[in-house]
């Protein structure tokens, strides 16, 4: 009987087109997701983890704004049926769309930020309450577009580390 490999080992071995499909639903950047099937082969999953890293650590205003096409509001569920839909709606699952206050607040935060910000609110929702996403929410509201485009790479790039994770699980 034949043991199955890691996911790392079959990333390394993957045609060069199936490694990217495995790591381009972590995030709408295509120099990312090239950068990381070109840094293969990988001795670990933390060499991998840290040349992602790496690559993420150079992401601008252009990079941000490309990436956020493909992030839905908070809140809001992803539609589709790709992985990156099924990604965020499991990573906003604390979100209860039945707490019509929550939502209300959220949606109304959502308005606010678009119209200072021009785009839509990143947060890495994993691992926070609905209640604690609304609280960064409003407290991002008065970061000055600076800070906030600090901020918004940051949680992208947590976002992003995350989801490539997950998919070495």
């Amino acid at each position: 009987m034949q043991q199955a490999q890691s996911p790392l080992t079959d990333f390394n071995n993957a045609e060069e087109q199936d490694a990217q499909r495995l790591v381009s639903p972590c995030v709408a950047l295509p120099e990312w997701v090239n950068g990381v099937v070109a840094g293969r082969p990988y001795d670990s999953f933390n060499e991998l983890l840290d040349r992602a890293a790496d690559l993420a650590g150079g992401w601008d205003r252009q990079d941000l704004e490309l990436a956020l096409s493909a992030h839905p509001r908070i809140g809001e569920r992803a539609q589709g049926n790709g992985k990156e839909a099924t990604l965020s709606r499991g990573e906003q699952s604390a979100v209860d769309p039945q707490n019509t206050v929550l939502s209300l607040a959220l949606a109304q935060g959502n308005a606010e930020y678009e119209a200072k910000f021009g785009r839509v609110f990143l947060i890495r929702a994993k691992g926070r309450s609905g209640e604690e996403i609304l609280a960064e929410l409003q407290r991002r509201l008065k970061n000055s577009p600076q800070q906030e485009e600090a901020e918004a790479l940051e949680q992208l790039r947590q976002i992003t580390l995350l989801r490539l994770e997950g998919a070495f699980a």
